[in-house]
């Protein structure tokens, strides 16, 4: 079904604010969930919302907390989450390093005891736009094997990339896993198979059963490649914000255990540049020209698929099973809850 972007937005908020969320933060939140919704990614959209009000519920969230952050040394801010909401307390170590990167020219956050994130690239956007250079890591439990292996050790170590260019930014995101455990979960909630190749079950065979994924292990994505780049993000996600290996990590995926995996924010201030602006916009829309090796498929550059699916989102609305928007109206103490979404 099709649900308006803003309805979806604001029972969302709504919720939170039932469960004690400050509107302020209540209303970040809900935004990072629906960014998700809005650019086809409904793995990190409303489907994790349940389990974030009910963490809210049991103490395992605080909803109304930035963290605690304090300045390591003049470009590293070390934060505490105080087990605040991921969007929250990541926004607020944001907004930090973004003025001192103007300042320093590099300042980086090591967030840990905070909650997940949601999609990175909304970060490195937040960067971009104060014509900043932005990266955000994150990492995980352990749900990816690792190449030639059957149990998972590793975590799906996701990397966001943001370069400010004279038009849109250039925007990376990605899960050095072939695919996040949040489109398996989907998958899974909505009875659908998964390709092979994605992921093996809890005996280390091959499946393309989502439900029985979730209890085994994801493929590292470009085998060797991804193993390495997850491994070496495993490690420096760790020690940067002195959190826990994914073996030990708990928190992301249940409604159980308090969250101690670990999240880095890196804002670059390469000072002003508008003759390289326009380059980079010049050489991005060269690519974008450039011959398909399909004709039927035009050659996008990363983060224009995203882009063009928000638009379409915003002006159609975005597509959410009536199952969890049933679940999520009834998950509301107020009555105003019954919103109705487009073709109800």
């Amino acid at each position: 079904m099709k649900v308006d972007p803003e309805k979806a937005l604001e029972l969302a908020g709504r919720l939170l604010v039932e469960r004690g969320a400050p509107s302020k933060c209540a209303d970040l939140q809900a935004c990072v969930l629906i960014e998700g919704e809005l650019k086809g990614h409904p793995s990190h959209g409303l489907q994790r919302l349940p389990r974030i009000l009910t963490r809210i519920e049991r103490d395992l969230i605080d909803p109304a907390t930035e963290g605690n952050a304090h300045w390591r040394s003049p470009s590293f801010l070390e934060v505490d989450g105080l087990k605040g909401l991921g969007p929250v307390v990541a926004i607020s170590a944001l907004e930090r390093i973004a003025e001192q990167a103007h300042k320093t020219g590099i300042a980086v956050a090591g967030i840990r005891n905070s909650n997940h994130l949601g999609m990175l690239a909304y970060y490195v956007e937040r960067f971009a736009e104060k014509g900043l250079i932005g990266l955000a890591m994150s990492s995980s439990e352990a749900l990816v094997h690792p190449y030639r292996g059957t149990r998972a050790l590793l975590g799906t170590n996701p990397l966001a990339i943001a370069v400010p260019t004279a038009g849109r930014p250039l925007v990376v995101d990605l899960a050095t896993a072939i695919v996040s455990m949040g489109k398996i979960h989907h998958h899974a909630a909505n009875g659908l198979p998964i390709p092979e190749g994605w992921a093996r079950d809890a005996n280390g065979r091959p499946t393309t059963n989502a439900a029985a994924a979730m209890t085994g292990s994801i493929a590292p994505f470009g085998e060797a490649k991804g193993y390495a780049l997850g491994m070496a993000l495993e490690l420096m996600v760790a020690s940067i914000a002195r959190s826990a290996i994914a073996p030990d990590v708990r928190g992301t995926l249940d409604a159980d255990a308090i969250c101690n995996k670990g999240d880095v924010l890196i804002a670059i201030d390469v000072g002003e540049q508008p003759e390289f602006l326009a380059c980079f916009s010049a050489y991005l829309d060269s690519v974008r020209s450039s011959r398909p090796s399909d004709p039927g498929m035009r050659v996008t550059v990363p983060g224009d698929g995203a882009s063009a699916r928000r638009e379409g989102a915003l002006s159609d609305g975005i597509e959410i099973s009536a199952r969890l928007w049933d679940e999520l109206n009834a998950l509301s103490h107020s009555s105003k809850s019954l919103v109705k979404g487009h073709g109800q």
